[in-house]
């Protein structure tokens, strides 16, 4: 897959991205067997499952565009299709990718991306695209993200040393496609505690944060941590919502920190409020994210029939024009070889004609010396 790049590109309020691993047998499975019981639940509208040939060669709605590949390594295509609110229709594409080497040789695991877009600003309340696709059980191992040893859908404990909490911190800033939260744990949790505070989040944002915690005794390391490389503290007890790097424009590190946090598996809504605030800051899309999204918009294939028929009379219509055109170039080209005809033609015909050679008079100086000398030749004359 592509490498992460800045883009200066804002996301569009209309999209939901996402990525991530899945460390699973058979992750190409679990997508059809969720989708096909979505589909037969009324979930969704319909799907496709396309081979990533078949889908470069017969993109729907733009023909031959190179955004619409899904490019090398890809595995499967899935589309879906879904309406949200009672006529807000959803569609996001899915792509499962062959592992990297690196990735094969250490925590291996398939990597996916997967864009949504809505007709509409895109609304919290709103399913998670993710659980379109992948079925939203703990069995299966689709949550992991691309910044290693991460989950979405668990805690993650923050690790011990400080050169290791910061690379993570700066590598989550700068190439993660998610929000991060940092929790501090005041004291050590109970199993409920243990839960993701995030869970609680409105379930299409549940899936675009990441909860990281940090261990009681790890307060004073951590909040060193986020102040050397992010220039945001921890509170002890507290959160903090982190920015990305760059930083998006509105965000605050007073605004963005709760300086309590009850870790007893109760709600915390000044928390949840802070990352709902914090998911809607105007986000620049990664090179890579700008990719799957235009490969959604222009890779396309699950057509209704409206659709179909708006996309052959577009079709007809290029036809139409590339029909016009080369018989305007064609007419052209015979003027143009018409009128070269008659120029050389005309050239021709007012050129001058060559002289024709003079004939020498008998009475010339040379014929009256040449019949000199034939007199001495002959002694009769």
């Amino acid at each position: 897959m592509a490498k992460k790049k800045p883009s200066s590109n804002p996301a569009p309020s209309t999209v939901w991205p996402a990525r991530g691993r899945h460390t699973g047998p058979e992750p190409e499975q679990d997508v059809r067997r969720n989708l096909i019981a979505l589909e037969a639940a009324g979930v969704l509208d319909g799907f496709v499952d396309l081979d990533p040939a078949d889908a470069a060669r017969s993109t729907a709605l733009h023909p031959r565009d190179e955004d619409a590949d899904p490019g090398p390594g890809a595995r499967r295509v899935f589309e879906a299709r879904w309406r949200v609110d009672g006529d807000v229709t959803v569609r996001a594409q899915l792509t499962t990718y062959e592992p990297e080497a690196r990735r094969r040789e250490t925590d291996g695991g398939v990597p996916w991306v997967l864009a949504a877009e809505a007709e509409a600003e895109w609304r919290p309340h709103w399913p998670s695209p993710a659980t379109m696709f992948w079925p939203d059980s703990e069995r299966v191992p689709w949550d992991h993200e691309t910044v290693a040893g991460l989950r979405i859908r668990a805690t993650n404990p923050l690790p011990k040393d400080d050169d290791e909490v910061r690379r993570l911190l700066r590598e989550c800033s700068r190439d993660s496609w998610y929000t991060h939260v940092v929790v501090h744990e005041a004291m050590t949790p109970d199993l409920r505690g243990q839960l993701p505070v995030v869970s609680a989040l409105p379930p299409s944002l549940r899936h675009r944060v990441i909860e990281h915690r940090a261990a009681p005794e790890l307060a004073q390391i951590v909040d060193f941590a986020l102040r050397k490389e992010l220039d945001v503290r921890l509170p002890r007890g507290g959160a903090v919502v982190l920015p990305a790097t760059p930083r998006e424009p509105g965000y605050e590190p007073e605004a963005f920190t709760v300086r309590s946090v009850f870790l007893d598996g109760s709600e915390q809504p000044e928390l949840l409020d802070r990352i709902v605030a914090a998911t809607a800051l105007p986000r620049p899309l990664s090179a890579e994210a700008e990719r799957v999204v235009n490969r959604l918009r222009k890779g396309w294939h699950l057509l209704t029939p409206e659709e179909e028929l708006a996309h052959a009379q577009d079709m007809v219509g290029r036809y139409a024009e590339a029909l016009d055109a080369m018989t305007k170039s064609r007419d052209l080209y015979k003027e143009a070889a018409e009128a070269a005809q008659a120029a050389l033609a005309e050239a021709g015909s007012a050129a001058p004609r060559p002289a024709a050679p003079v004939a020498r008079p008998d009475g010339s100086p040379l014929g009256a010396l040449s019949k000199a000398f034939g007199r001495f030749r002959d002694p009769n004359r």
